[in-house]
């Protein structure tokens, strides 16, 4: 797999991407991907997208040609001569993805695979201006790339191009910032834009929460001590069933993450997910957000006296509301302080939970801590370059 191509009028188009345009190459290279290492044939490709086998063959010969398609042995048939099956090539294709926290970046590169292959971390001040913000990221991920894969953006070989995610609100569609709570001066910012000129490359912005949902919706290589179910692959996602939970992210700020029926629900302007500033407390403490008693500050407070229980009891409670009005059954909860203590976060915000069921006469939902741990955002921004590949553009 190449380089960065460009188009004739020198706008940069990702890695060899000619190759995996279309739908049904892309629920090919799903299916390869799921499959893992033990591979799958072209009868079940054909068989699993409904394709011919004429035009499953024609689409794995382009891939194997790119180099994303390899031979994995062959599998013995019910008839007939055995069947050659084929895998992903996890290092044919990169993608970098950035966590912009207010006081930390966070790096990684990952393969096809979704399975982080290096990371960086180091301090940030979100509030120093654009140019200077642009200067760190930039400089990491130019830094991260040459390490791992021998080149800079946009000469590295197999970067398909940049994900960034950081706290919200933003228009993820155009990659231009809102008036981030805290930073006012980013509002406006196009941020995808300033980036992909900066390092040659395409770039999608996204809020943190976003991120996490959907690299967690999407699946990907399992996190320390993490095993896969039986007969799911990477990009199968991670949690079966109705497709819907909500990724609660409490760091620096506080927001939510939501996916609904397998899909990332971002809302009409891409501003779904605001979940930090619902109020809670009418005369509670001033939020920077210009509101008084949300649920963010108020947790935050918690959290800054010490008092991890009361932190998590207002988790819960404003976790309570968002079941209660989305009818989910699954709350995952993740960010830099729920890791320092997860086990005191999962118990306040479940027992809130399931007491509010006992009142209204439902289930119970779940409520655990999200796969990947602190680096759920990084790997998520990953995925906002990968799922795409794979027939996951709908999330």
């Amino acid at each position: 797999m190449g380089g960065v191509n460009r188009t004739s009028g020198g706008g940069p188009t990702g890695a060899n991407l000619g190759a995996v345009r279309s739908h049904n190459t892309a629920l090919v290279l799903g299916l390869l991907r799921g499959a893992g290492g033990a591979g799958i044939s072209r009868l079940e490709l054909a068989e699993r997208t409904g394709l011919t086998p004429q035009a499953v063959s024609k689409i794995t010969a382009r891939l194997r040609e790119a180099g994303l398609a390899a031979e994995a042995g062959r599998r013995a048939s019910t008839g007939g001569k055995p069947r050659t099956v084929l895998r992903l090539v996890p290092e044919a294709g990169h993608a970098v993805g950035v966590h912009l926290d207010r006081d930390e970046l966070r790096v990684v590169l990952v393969d096809l695979d979704g399975a982080v292959v290096v990371e960086r971390r180091g301090e940030l001040d979100l509030g120093a201006g654009a140019e200077a913000v642009l200067g760190v990221v930039g400089a990491a991920v130019r830094g991260l790339v040459a390490d791992a894969l021998g080149g800079t953006p946009p000469d590295a070989p197999t970067l398909l191009g940049v994900g960034v995610a950081l706290p919200g609100p933003l228009d993820h569609a155009r990659g231009v910032l809102h008036r981030v709570t805290g930073f006012p001066q980013w509002d406006g910012f196009p941020l995808r834009d300033a980036l992909a000129e900066r390092l040659g490359v395409p770039v999608v912005v996204d809020k943190d929460t976003n991120a996490a949902a959907l690299g967690l919706a999407v699946g990907g290589e399992p996190g320390p001590g993490e095993q896969r179910e039986s007969g799911q692959g990477a990009g199968d996602g991670a949690f079966p069933g109705s497709g819907s939970f909500a990724y609660l992210h409490l760091g620096t700020g506080l927001g939510a993450g939501l996916v609904i029926g397998g899909r990332v629900h971002r809302g009409a302007r891409t501003g779904a997910g605001e979940f930090g500033h619902q109020v809670i407390r009418l005369d509670g403490p001033p939020c920077p957000c210009g509101n008084r008693g949300c649920v963010e500050v108020l947790c935050l407070d918690a959290v800054a006296r010490g008092e991890v229980a009361e932190a998590a009891r207002v988790l819960g409670v404003a976790a309570g509301n968002l079941v209660g009005l989305l009818d989910i059954d699954l709350v995952l909860l993740g960010g830099r302080t729920v890791a320092g203590s997860p086990e005191p976060y999962v118990a306040g915000v479940a027992e809130v939970l399931a007491a509010r069921a006992r009142r209204e006469g439902m289930p119970g939902g779940s409520v655990r801590v999200a796969p990947r741990g602190e680096r759920v955002v990084a790997e998520g921004a990953a995925q906002l370059l990968l799922a795409p590949l794979f027939g996951r553009g709908d999330v």
